[in-house]
């Protein structure tokens, strides 16, 4: 009976996988990450009914903007946000020029790695350790001590680069939107000039397609050259409405295409579907514990609440189920 148990548990196991690998073939489709679910269709039914002259939803290409968060909705963004785990190690790095941190909060608890009171304090510790790190320097010498940072430094969990740490179903989609004349926009809390060092080599989103947090500058002259230094003056926490402000300011036309995964995000997934026909919303959510991570309501990071209820009422409102609607997270290891 054990061994004729055995048997039919392995026949079992061995009729299903066909079932898995249908749902993952991609056939002639461009998103090929993307398992033939509700998601995927959406994608494509709503790209070819605004890009079909004929169909009554056509948009014109100049109105097919399209805007992404990034932090979780095109890279990981736990278990702390990268550009975090980035500044950290170059609180470490600069600690030895700086002797009074080991004794000054909030550099004192990154010297020490007690990331638990790191993460408890307010937005105004993360201020300080941002000012101290991404400032008085030029735009060009931070970009590339960034690039530098995300192409070679590698993630602990998954031991990859932290750019290879970006989704393969999501930068196929970006791609799919480009070619269908749609212009996509990174609209993400992440900081601008950190984002910019290195989302076109990504995403193939150019530096002035991205929105971001930003700090201020000082234009200065050295040896007869114009340079541009970051200061250390918040000009921007580009978070929750005030994504929905710089995308008027800098865009000034309201997306017809926006894609979040928290409620970081709620403000503009709503006001890109506002009056706004037509138009799509999509939201990733963080559903897979072993290729990712498994997170919403109760996350510190990324915490996705008032935007999930809202989801589930919405008709074009589209939540994609990470373990179920992708085929692979990342993609093959280069």
């Amino acid at each position: 009976m054990k061994l004729q148990s055995l048997s039919l548990v392995v026949m079992l196991a061995l009729s299903s996988a066909p079932a898995l690998a249908m749902s993952c073939q991609s056939s002639d489709s461009a998103l090929k990450s993307w398992s033939q679910s509700e998601r995927r269709t959406a994608i494509e039914t709503f790209v070819k009914e605004v890009t079909d002259p004929k169909s009554p939803q056509y948009v014109a290409v100049k109105d097919r903007i399209a805007v992404f968060d990034n932090d979780g909705t095109l890279w990981s963004e736990k278990p702390m946000y990268y550009q975090l785990v980035f500044t950290i190690e170059q609180i470490k790095g600069q600690a030895k020029n700086n002797p009074e941190w080991k004794t000054k909060t909030p550099f004192k608890w990154v010297l020490e790695d007690d990331l638990e009171s790191l993460m408890k304090a307010d937005h105004h510790a993360l201020l300080e350790l941002l000012q101290a790190t991404h400032t008085g320097v030029t735009v060009e010498a931070f970009q590339q001590i960034v690039n530098t940072w995300v192409t070679k430094s590698k993630d602990q969990r998954f031991n990859r680069a932290y750019i290879d740490l970006t989704y393969q179903p999501m930068k196929e989609m970006l791609d799919y939107l480009k070619e269908n004349g749609f212009t996509n926009y990174i609209v993400s809390g992440g900081g601008t000039d950190f984002m910019r060092a290195w989302t076109e080599q990504a995403y193939g989103i150019p530096a002035e397609n991205v929105i971001g947090s930003s700090f201020g500058y000082d234009v200065v002259k050295i040896d007869g050259d114009t340079l541009l230094v970051k200061n250390g003056t918040l000009v921007s926490n580009n978070d929750k409405q005030v994504k929905v402000e710089n995308i008027q300011r800098i865009i000034g036309k309201k997306p017809i295409l926006a894609v979040g995964n928290s409620d970081g995000d709620h403000a503009m997934l709503q006001w890109s579907t506002s009056q706004n026909s037509p138009s799509m919303a999509m939201i990733v959510h963080h559903t897979d514990s072993e290729r990712e991570w498994q997170y919403d309501r109760d996350s510190s990071v990324g915490r996705l609440d008032k935007a999930l209820d809202e989801a589930k009422q919405k008709s074009n409102w589209h939540l994609i189920d990470m373990k179920n609607d992708w085929c692979t997270v990342y993609g093959a290891e280069k």
